[in-house]
């Protein structure tokens, strides 16, 4: 049995959610699905089912027509803009789409290249994403010299004397990212973004693990670009591109001889997923609402008129003093829940496995700040093995690399089938980490 915290609990999330998923009402062989794969997607709630729906009933259309519907999709392109403007403290015309983060942050990457010269340097990490290595990697075949910062494990955490040492003066782009999708690791990225402005290095910040679990504030981190994708925050499969302005006008993108050359047109290729754009500005709606949900509770840390930072002030989080909207103040309100809600179930999680024989993890420990994205191995089983164990009896969790590939090398867990990963959402509740807890104990015991 799971030991409550000492103090005052977060607010109950889960509560006050659950009945806004219908993914939830979902039973595998009798037992109800607990869905701890959120790193790897969240499920959505009703109201953006909704809008997507809304949008192909009713708005269905193209661009640019002299129509109604044409006009209305036009609306839903700038909404969707607004939203994600509000949701990482940025402006309408600093946000663009894509397909997802991976294909933006290539269409970015060889954008940047364009300026690039033999022998100019780029820095990445060991602890990423592939899709915020690969993307460099590849600029390799025009002579561009890509350098990896160290990991210092077991804990999974970035070394920033070696990062620091990487800078130079061919240093032209550093890639980092702001959390880690197979530990939960936070990196201290306005650090990292400060050693970089020092070279005069573009910084590209890859947030797509961090954005469901933290309040982003664009403004105020420096970064001049960050990508996100909207299926990490109860949204459809959209990636999002904040870009600088003053960065974002310099960026000499590919594009089609019709398409703008402004930003933030001149990255999006194509037609945009138009439903899904629909879908994202319900995702944060949704957000805004969950925050005015807990408004007033003594853990929600809810910000000041005026105050659009509700996160500590700690690894390389930013706290801006620009004024907030009434939709970003909610969400900053809303992830600052998040993030003690969420920490509460990953704590829980942490203390009962250290109980556990044979289960190593991996990452930051509980007494850390870190994302709620637990990462272990068991002693003799293949990680696929335990996973499908627990899936059998409803308890949804990841294995394998997570395209963290270069860091699953680097702790030596490549051959022996990576990590198994367990994410928690708003919907998770302690009660599904016990079930998850007993799981596992049973396995081991078989």
């Amino acid at each position: 049995m799971l030991l409550p915290l000492a103090g005052a609990e977060p607010p109950d999330l889960a509560r006050i959610c659950r009945p806004r998923f219908p993914a939830l009402e979902l039973r595998v062989n009798g037992h109800p699905a607990a869905f701890f794969d959120g790193p790897g997607g969240t499920q959505v709630p009703d109201t953006v089912i909704a809008a997507i729906t809304d949008y192909l009933k009713e708005k269905n259309s193209n661009t640019h027509g002299h129509f109604a519907t044409s006009r209305a999709t036009e609306g839903v392109i700038r909404g969707a803009r607004q939203a994600m403007a509000d949701f990482l403290g940025a402006d309408p015309e600093e946000i663009a789409f894509g397909a997802n983060m991976t294909t933006l942050n290539f269409a970015l990457s060889r954008a940047l290249a364009r300026d690039l010269a033999p022998g100019d340097e780029v820095v990445v990490t060991d602890l990423d994403h592939e899709a915020n290595i690969s993307p460099w990697r590849a600029l390799e075949e025009q002579g561009v010299v890509v350098r990896a910062v160290r990991v210092i494990s077991p804990r999974c955490t970035l070394d920033m004397d070696h990062l620091a040492s990487l800078m130079g003066p061919r240093t032209r782009v550093l890639a980092i990212g702001y959390a880690s999708n197979a530990v939960g690791t936070i990196n201290n990225v306005q650090e990292a973004i400060r050693l970089a402005r020092q070279v005069g290095a573009t910084t590209v910040v890859d947030a797509v693990h961090y954005a469901p679990h933290g309040p982003i504030d664009c403004h105020s981190l420096g970064a001049d670009f960050l990508v996100c994708s909207a299926y990490k925050f109860f949204g459809p499969h959209v990636g999002v591109l904040y870009g600088r302005r003053e960065a974002f006008a310099r960026l000499k993108t590919y594009r089609v001889r019709p398409q703008s050359a402004e930003p933030p047109e001149k990255i999006e290729t194509g037609t945009l997923n138009h439903e899904g754009l629909a879908g994202i500005t319900a995702a944060a709606d949704f957000i805004a609402w969950l925050g005015e949900q807990v408004a007033g509770h003594p853990l929600s840390r809810q910000p000041a008129a005026g105050e659009p930072a509700a996160a500590r002030p700690a690894a390389g989080q930013p706290v801006s003093g620009q004024p907030a909207s009434g939709r970003r103040r909610a969400i900053l309100r809303a992830m600052a829940a998040i993030e003690e809600y969420e920490g509460m179930l990953a704590r829980r999680l942490l203390e009962a496995l250290a109980d556990l024989p044979g289960i190593t993890v991996y990452g930051p420990g509980a007494e850390e700040r870190r994302t709620p994205t637990v990462s272990f191995t068991v002693a003799g089983h293949h990680p696929a093995r335990v996973a499908a164990y627990l899936g059998s009896r409803g308890l949804f969790v990841w294995a394998g690399d997570f395209y963290a590939t270069t860091l699953v090398e680097r702790l030596g867990l490549h051959d022996s089938g990576g990590l198994v990963r367990v994410g928690m959402a708003p919907y998770n509740t302690p009660e599904e980490v016990e079930r998850l807890v007993a799981a596992l104990t049973s396995y081991l015991a078989a």
